[in-house]
C-alpha cells in the first residue's frame, strides 16, 4: 500500500472477527516497532505481546475486571486475537545518558525536557499502528489506567522498572461505530501549523 494510503486507511478499529492473525503479521510489527527512533539510541522499549483467546483473556481479566463487558460500548473489542502492550524503561534512558559520550553521570531525570523513554516508545507503537493498516488489519490504541496496573503486573509478571505506555489490540476488522468523538472534526492545519513564529 502507498504510503499516504497507509496514513489515511488507519484508525482505531473497535469491532473485530473472531479469526486468527495471518501468519507472520505481529512479527512484522514488532520488526517496524524497533526501527523507531530513541535518544541516544536508547531504546528503552519491551514489548508484551499476547496471542489468541486463552492470553488475550487474560488481560481482559487483569484490566477489565469487574466490568460488564456487556454494556460496554465496543463488546467487539474483546475478539481482537492479539494485544500488544508497549512498555517504556525509565533506567534505560538515565543508564545511556551517564556513559562516557554523552556525560550525565548523575543520571539526573531533571535533565530531560520531557520523558523521552515514553515519546520514543509512543513512536514504537505508532509504526506498529501503521504496519496494521498496511497488511490491512485493524488495531487501536489504550491506556492501562492506575488502577489496573496491578493487576496487569501481576498477571504477566511485569517488573515495576518498565511503564505500560499503552495496549494495542490488532486483527481483522469488522463493521465498526466510528467513535462519538469523531464529530468534532478535525483541527486545520491552519490552526495548528505555525510557520516562522507564532
Amino acid at each position: 500500500m502507498e504510503f499516504q494510503e497507509v496514513v489515511r486507511q488507519r484508525r482505531m478499529v473497535r469491532n473485530y472477527q473472531d479469526r486468527p492473525l495471518p501468519p507472520g503479521a505481529l512479527d512484522r510489527m514488532l520488526a517496524n516497532a524497533v526501527r523507531a527512533p530513541s535518544a541516544g539510541f536508547s531504546q528503552g522499549w519491551a514489548f508484551l505481546v499476547l496471542e489468541g483467546s486463552q492470553e488475550t483473556g487474560r488481560f481482559w481479566e487483569a484490566t477489565f475486571s469487574g466490568r460488564s463487558r456487556d454494556d460496554f460500548a465496543w463488546p467487539g473489542l474483546f475478539r481482537a486475537p492479539a494485544i500488544v502492550v508497549a512498555l517504556s524503561h525509565k533506567d534505560a534512558y538515565l543508564d545511556r545518558y551517564a556513559e562516557e559520550d554523552k556525560g550525565w553521570s548523575d543520571r539526573d531525570e531533571r535533565r530531560w525536557p520531557v520523558p523521552y523513554w515514553h515519546v520514543d516508545t509512543g513512536f514504537a507503537a505508532l509504526l506498529m499502528l501503521l504496519t496494521a493498516a498496511d497488511s490491512g488489519l485493524g488495531a487501536s490504541f489504550f491506556g492501562i489506567f492506575p488502577e489496573q496496573l496491578s493487576g496487569f503486573r501481576e498477571a504477566f509478571g511485569v517488573p515495576d522498572d518498565h511503564t505500560p505506555v499503552g495496549a494495542m489490540t490488532v486483527g481483522h476488522p469488522a463493521p465498526d461505530r466510528p467513535s462519538s468523538s469523531l464529530r468534532r472534526g478535525r483541527r486545520p492545519l491552519a490552526d495548528v501549523v505555525h510557520r516562522g513564529r507564532w
